[in-house]
Formats: C-alpha cells, sequence, structure tokens
C-alpha cells in the first residue's frame, strides 16, 4: 500500500469508541506515518506533505492525551 494512501486510510478510521490498546496501536501507526512523510519531505519540501503531518500530529496529540489521562489531580 502507498504512504499516502495509508494515510488516507487512517485518517478516515473511526477514532471513538477505541479500546486502549487500540489507542496504542493507533498512536504506534500514526507515529511511524509521521517519520516516513517526514523522511519524504526532506526530499521535496512540498508543502502538501508538512500540512499532512501537521494533521497526523494533531490527532496523535489527542490520542497521546486520552492515553495518559488526567494527571492534574
Amino acid at each position: 500500500m502507498d504512504l499516502m494512501e495509508r494515510v488516507q486510510e487512517f485518517e478516515s478510521r473511526k477514532k471513538s469508541g477505541m479500546s486502549t490498546s487500540d489507542r496504542v496501536s493507533a498512536a504506534r501507526e500514526v507515529k511511524a506515518l509521521i517519520l516516513e512523510l517526514n523522511e519524504v519531505y526532506k526530499k521535496d519540501k512540498d508543502s502538501s506533505i508538512m500540512d499532512i503531518m501537521k494533521r497526523l500530529t494533531v490527532q496523535k496529540q489527542k490520542l497521546d492525551k486520552r492515553l495518559k489521562g488526567n494527571l492534574n489531580v
């Protein structure tokens, strides 16, 4: 599967109702996608790739926030 197809599939995936293990695997998958996109961006310097990485980073931050829970108690 092409990198952009994997990104598209990840972004279209349902995020609600995930178990903790699903969230962990999703966080790992999105991290790998971001790193792969970063390697492509280093070569091409295409701004659309940067936009995709920013969108994925926001999703990863939401997943991480949900996994860590409320630590301010």
